[in-house]
């Protein structure tokens, strides 16, 4: 199969691997990639992958047998309409369907009218009604940016004038989203989705917080692990919980999608609250997330680009669940120094050598770039690269990986060292 990933990231360097992982063999082209997938695959840049005339154009003039889009900014573009409209096979949701992730307000109506459990929220566009929304809500304050905001739009805390400011500043771009604070554990879980049929991936823990402890701002993500083992506590085993989030969120959203005349053609990211055997929904975003896709992918035993190609063809139906492995998975974010609020970029990395001696590793690139004058790759971004060890249990998973991260060498580079902490504890 003739198969062309759009993204540039860690995210699309995982889906890059599982695709070429297949014992069926593919043909696989990254637009635009980055310095580390080019070593492992063809890239290409044609223009910006968020111009959907271009990208339809210059796919049908290069054909392919299925598109697999990435990131949510293409998505929220309507990328994959203009590919669908000249009959090309889309992994990823139309313009309409992408709202889910493109704007908070319409997730929470489509919830509403689907019956999913989620935290009350008030939609503010002005400032006199955020005030009015964090009275009645009360504290802990949680404001989130209506649109995308490259997962910084979020603030959870007790500081009144701090939520005021934050919601001050994404009121100068939109509507800001007032919500209801829910505790409990986060857990991400991926659905597939050919607009009716809807199969579940494997869970998975994200942590969102720069700090160890959940300290520091919010960013995209700094670390995950897979399978989550404690779901059996409440739940009785991880098949239970996903079946319950499977018939509880994700399919009624597919339906009232559906139903609407906005069919969702992809991955339906689903972020959850667990306390006790109470699931509801944070979030919900319309693409693979990072970096739960680098702990996830690994895992999957089932081939990855039959599952994307029956997705975008309407054929999920009567496919059994897909199967992963019972090893256990767990990534860390290797992120430039000043991440999140301003990354230091140009640094060379050093160290890949002997990071990939370390058994059960793999590096996922996220933001880097070849250097002839340094003879390795430069840091380029915020969030640099994702590295992941599967091993059989997770206590050898966090040894290997950490010591894949201390082989690494990056001026000023910060990575949170309590990643999968918790589930070893337990």
């Amino acid at each position: 199969m003739r198969i062309l990933v759009l993204g540039s990231g860690a995210r699309e360097h995982a889906i890059l691997d599982a695709l070429l992982a297949d014992p069926a063999g593919h043909d696989v082209t990254v637009s635009p990639g980055n310095g580390g997938i080019a070593e492992a695959s063809a890239t290409v840049v044609f223009g910006d992958i968020t111009d959907d005339e271009l990208v339809a154009d210059w796919v049908q003039a290069n054909p392919f047998d299925l598109v697999v889009i990435g990131p949510e900014a293409p998505l929220i573009a309507g990328v994959a309409d203009g590919l669908r409209e000249r009959g090309v096979p889309v992994f990823g949701p139309g313009r309409a369907a992408a709202q889910l992730e493109g704007s908070k307000a319409f997730a929470k109506r489509i919830m509403a009218e689907a019956g999913v459990p989620t935290g009350r929220a008030v939609r503010a566009g002005t400032l006199t009604e955020v005030e009015a929304a964090l009275d009645e809500l009360g504290a802990p304050y949680v404001v989130k940016a209506d649109g995308l905001a490259a997962g910084k739009g979020v603030l959870v805390t007790d500081d009144r004038a701090a939520a005021l400011d934050h919601a001050t500043h994404y009121l100068q771009q939109g509507a800001v989203l007032l919500e209801e604070h829910l505790t409990g554990r986060e857990v991400s879980l991926f659905f597939l989705s050919d607009g009716h049929t809807v199969l579940p991936l494997s869970p998975a823990q994200d942590f969102k917080r720069l700090g160890d402890g959940d300290a520091g701002p919010n960013t995209g993500g700094m670390g995950a692990y897979s399978p989550l083992p404690w779901l059996a506590d409440s739940f009785g085993g991880e098949e239970a919980f996903v079946r319950r989030v499977l018939e509880t969120v994700a399919e009624p959203v597919v339906r009232q999608l559906e139903d609407e005349d906005t069919p969702f053609i992809g991955l339906l990211y689903c972020g959850l609250i667990v306390e006790g055997d109470d699931i509801r929904v944070i979030e919900f975003n319309a693409r693979f997330g990072d970096p739960e896709t680098q702990v996830v992918l690994p895992r999957l035993v089932t081939p990855l680009a039959g599952l994307l190609f029956a997705a975008a063809s309407g054929e999920l139906a009567g496919m059994p669940w897909p199967e992963f492995s019972d090893q256990a998975a767990v990534g860390v974010v290797l992120a430039s120094e000043g991440y999140p609020e301003a990354p230091v970029t140009g640094r060379p990395i050093y160290g890949f050598r002997d990071a990939l001696t370390v058994p059960g590793i793999r590096i996922d690139h996220a933001a880097t770039a070849w250097s002839d004058e340094h003879d390795t790759l430069l840091a380029t971004g915020g969030r640099v690269l994702t590295v992941v060890a599967v091993a059989d249990d997770f206590r050898e998973a966090r040894s290997r990986v950490y010591a894949a991260v201390d082989a690494l060498d990056l001026e000023g580079g910060q990575y949170r060292t309590d990643i999968a902490a918790a589930v070893v504890a337990e």
